[in-house]
C-alpha cells in the first residue's frame, strides 16, 4: 500500500507539514506495513514557502521592511537547481505583522515583498513564484515596485508616502529606475480569488475591513486602486483590473504592467511547483485535509483540488480536516469515500484546537477504517 498523505494548513493550529505527520501516525496505526510520502500543499496563498521547502527547496531568510516600517524577518524558498524561487506576500507584509487598525490599514504597504523579490534575484532566480494572501496592505504592490525603482509622485512631482491610503495623490509614475533584472524573470502570481482590483467586488471593499480598515478608510482605499489603474493605463496602456487583481491588496495588479507577471489559480500553481503529478502516479491510496473543509473548498482548489486530480486517476481519496461543513454527497463528487474531522472525533471544536496534532491523527486512524 502506498499512501500519498497531501494536506493543506489547518490554519491556526498545524501547518502543513505538521498536519501531513499527524495523518501519517494515524495512517500507520491502520496501515502499519504502508509505505507512506508526505506532501504538503497550499493553494498559493500563507503555506506556499512551507510547501516547496517540503518538496525540496532550500529555506532563506531575509531581514525586510515589514508592513508598517518596522523590520521583520521573511522566509522564503529558493531551489538551486532550477534557480526558480518562491516568496509569500505574508512573510514580509502579512496582517500578523500589524494591528489592524483604520490607521494602519491606509499605512500599510508591499516594499518588504519588492526586498524579497531583489533577493531572489541577487541569488540568481530566473523564475520567481510570489504566493498571495494574508497580506496587511491595500497598496496594489506599490510598494514592492517602489522597492525596485518604481517612483509615484503627486501633481506637484513629489513622492508620494507608501500605503494604499496615499495611492489617491498619485499623478504620474516614472520606471526609468525600475531594476532591469525584471525584465529577465519569470513572475508567476499563485492567486486563490478572483476578485477584480477596485469596485464593490474588489480588494479595499472585500478585503479592507480585515486589515482594520472602516467605511471611510475602505472608500479612500477603493479611490486610490482605482485613480492608479487609470494612471497606469494612460502610461502603459495596460489595464490591470483583471480578475485575481484584487489579491494581497491588488498585489499583482502593477506587476502586470511594469514587471509583465502572469496571474495564475494558486492551486495549479504549486501542484506544478511541488510536482504533484508524479506523486499521484505513484500512489494507491491519497489522504488530503484542510482545517475547515466548507462549501468554498468545493471549488477545487487546496484538498479538493488534491481530490479531483487523484479521482481523475481511479485513486480513492480520504479527508481529514479540523471541521467538516459539507455533505458526503457533495464530497463523494470528489472522489472521497471517506471523511472526517477531528472536531467529531474530540467532541468539541475546543478540545480539536487545544490538541489538534493529536485529534487528526485520530480522526485519521477513524476515517481509513471507515473505507
Amino acid at each position: 500500500m502506498r499512501i500519498l498523505i497531501a494536506p493543506d494548513k489547518f490554519k491556526g493550529t498545524l501547518t502543513g507539514a505538521e498536519a501531513a505527520a499527524a495523518m501519517a501516525e494515524g495512517a500507520l496505526r491502520v496501515y502499519p506495513d504502508a509505505v507512506v510520502t508526505t506532501l504538503p500543499i497550499a493553494d498559493g496563498g500563507e503555506g506556499t514557502v512551507e510547501a516547496a521547502v517540503a518538496a525540496g527547496y532550500t529555506e532563506r531568510l531575509n531581514a525586510v521592511v515589514g508592513p508598517i516600517i518596522k523590520p521583520v524577518g521573511a522566509v522564503w524558498a529558493f531551489h538551486e537547481g532550477s534557480k526558480v524561487a518562491v516568496i509569500e506576500t505574508a512573510q514580509a507584509s502579512g496582517y500578523l505583522l500589524s494591528e489592524p487598525t483604520v490607521e494602519n490599514s491606509l499605512r500599510a504597504h508591499s516594499y518588504g515583498c519588492g526586498q524579497l523579490i531583489a533577493a531572489a534575484m541577487d541569488a540568481g532566480a530566473t523564475e520567481i513564484i510570489i504566493g498571495l494572501g494574508g497580506s496587511a496592505m491595500s497598496d496594489g504592490g506599490t510598494g514592492a515596485l517602489r522597492a525596485l525603482g518604481l517612483k509615484l509622485v503627486d501633481a506637484q512631482g513629489n513622492l508620494v508616502p507608501l500605503g494604499g491610503g496615499s495611492l489617491v495623490d498619485v499623478a504620474a509614475i516614472d520606471a526609468t529606475g525600475l531594476d532591469p533584472r525584471l525584465a529577465g524573470v519569470k513572475l508567476r502570481m499563485a492567486v486563490d480569488v478572483d476578485n477584480p482590483l477596485y469596485g464593490p467586488d474588489g480588494a479595499a471593499h472585500v478585503f479592507g475591513p480585515q486589515k482594520g480598515a472602516d467605511p471611510d478608510a475602505v472608500e479612500l482605499l477603493d479611490a486610490g486602486l482605482r485613480n492608479l489603474a487609470s494612471v497606469v493605463r494612460e502610461a502603459t496602456g495596460v489595464d490591470i483590473d483583471q480578475p485575481g487583481a484584487g489579491a494581497a491588496g491588488g498585489f499583482p495588479s502593477t506587476f502586470t504592467a511594469y514587471a509583465g507577471a502572469s496571474v495564475e489559480r494558486g492551486f495549479d500553481l504549486v501542484a506544478d511547483l511541488i510536482d504533484l503529478d508524479a506523486h499521484l502516479d505513484d500512489a494507491d491510496l491519497v489522504l488530503t485535509g484542510e482545517g475547515s473543509l466548507d462549501v468554498q473548498s468545493l471549488s477545487g482548489k487546496g484538498p479538493l483540488g488534491v481530490a479531483d486530480a487523484a479521482h481523475a486517476r481511479g485513486l480513492p481519496v480520504v479527508v481529514v480536516a479540523g471541521r467538516i461543513t459539507v455533505t458526503p454527497e457533495q464530497l463523494a463528487r470528489h472522489g472521497v469515500v471517506s471523511a472526517v474531522s477531528a472536531t467529531d472525533v474530540a467532541g468539541s471544536p475546543e478540545a480539536a484546537l487545544a490538541n489538534a496534532a493529536r485529534y487528526t491523527t485520530l480522526a485519521t486512524s477513524e476515517a481509513l477504517n471507515g473505507i
